[in-house]
């Protein structure tokens, strides 16, 4: 612990001469980030504003436990964990815990320690000892909660994902106790991919952020005397390199994995997720991030492209079949805004896609009730520079629904109906028409 005190010390004071406030940076339609990979997204939409070889599969270190985070917040969510539940310590994450030249607090055998106290412990200060005793407490192993993390990998839609432990360390760190995998394989993954599982975990589980935007706490639990445990998220207020607006997310160092940050802001209206793999050190990392941030604020304004109630010119209605009115009117249930760069306000525009399964040549059968969804609305680029989509499919898409209710005809009326469309056809070939 002396050593990682004494880094600590040593890079806060470069830090302070480094930066420690925002940099003024003018608009500008490039940007060098100094990392092997990298990608910027708004935290809202989903809308990639920036990436950098974000497909290329690297280490990520104790990123991973964005994924640990997320599995024990959602059996918190479905009540198969509690916070104040009580873990015992199994001998395997005991001697984890005591590996004083990686990140832990030291856990002991015959104490319990809440939920809660391992979950601070392992995403505040990164601790390793509590992450595996979290992951034996939700699946009973760690090999068991691999499993279920290259699971949901799948479920999210993270590509090109190898889980092989629940911590980010090579394995070759955990006793020849490592769960999957071979004796050196560490987790690897994508920038894009760490990025959608951000994005998830902030969707999913926006508490995350309770707790990882705590600069620093104390721990105590079997102790003499308190550990304190600073977030090695540098740049949350009251840090040595605080960024205004950071309160997440995770940070990552293996050899393997070089220094690696996702991080989040929240600037006004704009939140930004991002992500930087691979950079020279724990400094460069969040340089590196801060460089993105000031690119992005810079660079982008949030915009409504469609407003909540909106009706398009041609598709402000949608013929009706056997229903006291002959047409429905149709309108957008919720407002889309995403951020878009500064120059290109005007090259963004919505679509309309009616729902086939729904309508039948084009016509709705009554009856049919108000707020019933008929198709989907979406954001299209229509400009000539780089578009990089959303970090997910479904990141920007509004439902197309009926604007009032429309009741089944009674018999009498669909008859004079019938009667009325045939005397007309008639009529249509007498005239010609």
């Amino acid at each position: 612990m002396k050593v990682v005190r004494m880094l600590l010390l040593f890079t806060a004071i470069i830090g302070l001469h480094m930066f420690t406030t925002p940099i003024d940076v003018q608009a500008q339609e490039s940007i060098d980030i100094q990392a092997e990979a990298a990608i910027l997204i708004d935290a809202d939409s989903g809308k990639i504003l920036y990436e950098q070889d974000a497909d290329k599969k690297l280490a990520i270190a104790s990123m991973t436990k964005m994924m640990t985070e997320y599995l024990v917040l959602e059996a918190i969510k479905n009540k198969e964990l509690k916070w104040e539940q009580e873990v015992a310590i199994s001998e395997y994450a005991q001697k984890a815990s005591q590996d004083y030249n990686l990140s832990n607090v030291p856990l002991l055998g015959d104490i319990k320690y809440t939920v809660q106290e391992l979950y601070e412990a392992m995403a505040i200060y990164s601790a390793n000892g509590a992450t595996i005793a979290l992951a034996e407490a939700v699946a009973g192993s760690e090999a068991n909660f691999v499993k279920l993390m290259n699971e949901k990998a799948a479920e999210l839609g993270l590509e090109d994902v190898t889980f092989v432990n629940t911590t980010g360390l090579n394995n070759k760190d955990l006793f020849g106790q490592h769960p999957a995998g071979g004796e050196t394989e560490e987790n690897m993954m994508s920038a894009r991919s760490t990025a959608r599982l951000a994005y998830h975990l902030l969707h999913d589980h926006p508490n995350v952020l309770e707790t990882a935007s705590i600069p620093v706490k104390n721990f105590t639990k079997g102790l003499d005397k308190p550990l304190e445990m600073l977030n090695w998220n540098w740049m949350l207020e009251g840090l040595d390199l605080a960024y205004p607006g950071v309160d997440g997310l995770k940070t990552g160092s293996t050899d393997l994995a070089g220094a690696a940050f996702t991080g989040t802001v929240k600037k006004g209206d704009i939140r930004f997720i991002s992500v930087v793999m691979k950079t020279n050190s724990m400094i460069s990392r969040f340089r590196e991030t801060a460089k993105l941030y000031d690119w992005g604020f810079s660079n982008f304004t949030k915009q409504e492209i469609v407003a909540k109630g909106h009706q398009f010119k041609k598709n402000e209605t949608i013929p009706v079949v056997k229903g006291k009115q002959k047409e429905v009117p149709v309108e957008v249930k919720s407002g889309l805004s995403i951020l878009i760069r500064n120059s290109e306000k005007d090259q963004y525009s919505a679509k309309v896609t009616l729902d086939k399964k729904k309508l039948d040549n084009g016509k709705i059968v009554a009856p049919i009730k108000k707020g019933e969804k008929v198709g989907t609305v979406t954001i299209e680029y229509t400009g000539e520079g780089t578009d990089y989509g959303f970090i997910t499919d479904n990141s920007t898409t509004a439902n197309l629904v009926t604007k009032e209710e429309v009741k089944k005809a009674n018999w009498l009326t669909l008859g004079m109906r019938s009667i009325g469309n045939f005397f007309g056809g008639i009529l249509d070939k007498i005239t010609g028409k």
